[in-house]
């Protein structure tokens, strides 16, 4: 018997370190490593060896298994401690849960078998049967629930308390009802009592995770809200500005010809002077009717004219180049989220720096799609978790049937991809802007 609990014991914490890892570095978007795995069992077998010397109590032991495998997640995995609080929680509480639904099983069945020869294959069946319950639970909460970098994980509070408390009601039931296992029929109510409590309890860690992935899906859509509220705004200020330069445009045009009458009258009486006094007010007047970007779509033009703009007054060095085809009917709207975004990430990321920052910004038709480019200077290191502005930009790539992709090396390089099939079958030569000189 001694033999065969020495090799359950050292064959569950095997399985046990690597269902623990493998749970860990799915639920937080960590890539695994065999060396993470050998490193946690190694602990895992100190812990043990150090358990059964000192006699500790079972909840002091999961205790410090709890500690451990947090410090792994938050020091090898580089998970922030509330997520590895969070997942190490999950990843011992669903252990201890399903080894102690079976535990409240064989105390049902196993007097039965006690001191015959099938006692020791039925111990194997159940500890296998735990195993694949926990990996099932797993599973389950992996469906509905991720604490990776790049997902908004709110008040991880909701999440931590209630399964401390499922942990902490496990422990005691494991500790004062199965610390032995049970030779008489003598408590089967008890048992099939607890075993109902334990089924219970995996329906509402199953109800709090589902619940909590719907309160932070709540808070993505409230912040997806407030930005396309924010950019419907500023769409509509932009679309105002167009109105009032085009509508400023037209009454220039319109009194072009009395213009033209007064230079024609001063020239014929010789007063050169005046004339050119005049046309010099003429040119003044021109200058402010005109954008520093011609894009062909009027919001875009205002747009990158104060981004442009914003950028020159902070020594950002910009380059565009695009012009969209003149049937595209590519909604103002999205554009506008686009560009915003785009805009501000590159301004942002340029203002870090002291080296020449600069945005260069290409925009092309490639058949029926059109390929928007925006390039800007930034500081080294890994790419930053998907912010909600990028979040946005890729829903309008969606939307027309395309797709987004961010790159990272010297330079950050953001690429759009419109499918404007639907919208136009004129081709549209590319022409260069004139942005704003910089300093």
């Amino acid at each position: 018997m001694e033999y065969f609990s020495l090799f359950l014991d050292g064959a569950c914490l095997i399985a046990q370190s690597a269902m623990h890892l493998l749970f860990l570095c799915r639920l937080t978007g960590k890539p695994q490593r065999l060396w993470h795995v050998i490193s946690y069992l190694f602990l895992l077998c100190l812990c043990a060896w150090l358990s059964s010397k000192a006699t500790f109590p079972t909840a002091l032991a999961i205790a410090g298994q709890l500690l451990l495998l947090s410090a792994l997640s938050r020091f090898l995995l580089k998970n922030r401690w509330s997520v590895s609080w969070g997942a190490a929680l999950l990843a011992v509480y669903i252990t201890q849960l399903s080894f102690g639904i079976i535990n409240s099983a064989e105390a049902l069945l196993f007097p039965h078998w006690v001191g015959t020869p099938l006692l020791y294959p039925l111990i194997l069946l159940a500890t296998l049967g735990a195993f694949l319950l926990c990996a099932c639970c797993y599973c389950a909460v992996l469906t509905s629930l991720s604490l990776a970098e790049d997902r908004q994980t709110p008040y991880m509070g909701l999440l931590l308390f209630p399964c401390l408390f499922f942990l902490t009601a496990e422990l005691y039931i494991l500790q004062t009802a199965y610390s032995v296992v049970p030779v008489s029929l003598d408590q089967a109510g008890t048992h099939g009592a607890l075993l109902l409590l334990q089924a219970l309890g995996l329906g509402a860690l199953l109800c709090t995770v589902y619940a909590y992935r719907r309160i932070c899906q709540s808070f993505q859509s409230q912040a997806a809200l407030a930005a396309l509220t924010q950019a419907a705004q500023a769409q509509k200020r932009y679309v105002a500005e167009a109105q009032l330069r085009y509508n400023t445009t037209r009454a220039f045009r319109h009194d072009i010809n009395n213009h033209l009458s007064v230079l024609n009258g001063l020239l014929a009486r010789g007063d050169a002077d005046a004339a050119q006094g005049y046309l010099d007010k003429l040119k003044t007047t021109a200058a402010t009717l005109s954008l520093p970007c011609q894009t062909g779509n009027p919001v875009v033009d205002i747009l990158l004219g104060e981004k442009l703009a914003l950028a020159e007054s902070n020594g950002i060095k910009t380059h565009v180049s695009l012009r969209f085809p003149p049937s595209s009917a590519l909604d103002d709207f999205d554009l506008c989220v686009i560009f915003a975004n785009a805009m501000d990430n590159a301004i942002q990321a340029c203002l870090s720096l002291n080296d020449a920052p600069a945005i260069h910004i290409q925009g092309e038709r490639q058949g029926d799609f059109y390929f928007l480019n925006f390039e800007n200077s930034c500081a080294p290191g890994p790419l930053s978790p998907r912010g909600q502005g990028l979040s946005n930009v890729e829903a309008v790539a969606k939307k027309y049937h395309g797709a987004m992709t961010v790159e990272k090396g010297e330079s950050f390089r953001l690429s759009v991809l419109l499918n404007i099939s639907a919208q136009g079958t004129h081709r549209s030569a590319q022409s260069p802007c004139n942005p704003p000189k910089s300093s």
